[in-house]
């Protein structure tokens, strides 16, 4: 019966659901998995890297994890072309909004804007849903360290921690087992490995495989954006005990 209703994001079928915007959200659940976890003293993101071919020239930047200002940061999982867009918008409006009041945008306040513009996409004919989901990580100076997650239907909402693309349920589970309120950013970033590697499609966890970023205030009070190299991924593995057999020998 969903054929009828299915070919335009403007109609809702008799049982209330607008299946563009379910559809753009499978084709998130078919993407590399990200999952972010909110400590005490930072937020950790981790995503999965699609390694599609081994001619493939290997980028120099990050592919799930990009900064939009200096105090707010996010993980994606979806059409990258998609996000692109969304993300040089993010960009925009951070910056227009910091020499307008001369101070950094609160981190909620930058995701419900974007998240307006993704509802708008669901509203009008001719348009598509964006097929992309965020995970927004940030600092603001009212409510602390924050932890967001939207999806193509411009809903958002807060999280301790949470998981986006292949196997998030899986994942969720896992984190709502594990995850404790004073969780420190060392035991945040061991516990996003652990559920990464028990629910990513690959076999074993190798640093070419994913990313690692964390958002944490240094010891001056400025907020920093940092991006793991794969040295220090390796590193860390080796710490969670999860470095494959030939690798640790």
């Amino acid at each position: 019966m969903s054929r009828r209703y299915d070919s335009r994001t403007t109609i809702f079928s008799p049982e209330g659901r607008l299946y563009q915007v379910e559809y753009a959200m499978e084709a998130i659940g078919n993407a590399g998995s990200a999952i972010g976890i909110l400590s005490k003293d930072g937020v950790v993101l981790i995503g999965e890297k699609k390694v599609t071919s081994k001619l493939l020239q290997t980028s120099t930047s990050a592919e799930k994890m990009y900064k939009i200002d200096d105090h707010v940061a996010c993980a994606v999982a979806g059409i990258m072309s998609d996000a692109n867009i969304l993300i040089n918008t993010a960009r925009v409006q951070a910056q227009r909004f910091t020499f307008a009041y001369q101070e950094p945008m609160p981190v909620e306040q930058l995701v419900q804007s974007l998240c307006d513009t993704k509802q708008g996409y669901t509203q009008f004919g001719g348009l598509r849903p964006f097929g992309v989901s965020f995970l927004f990580a940030g600092w603001d100076k009212n409510f602390g360290f924050q932890l967001y997650m939207s999806d193509p239907s411009g809903n958002y909402a807060g999280w301790k921690a949470t998981a986006i693309g292949a196997n998030n349920q899986a994942a969720q589970s896992m984190l709502k087992q594990d995850y404790k309120d004073d969780i420190t950013r060392e035991e945040a970033v061991e516990l996003a490995l652990k559920v990464l590697s028990k629910t990513m499609d690959s076999t074993s966890l190798t640093s070419e495989k994913l990313e690692l970023a964390e958002v944490f205030l240094l010891p001056s009070g400025k907020v920093k954006y940092q991006v793991h190299s794969p040295d220090s991924l390796n590193k860390l593995l080796a710490k969670a005990g999860l470095t494959p057999p030939a690798e640790a020998s």
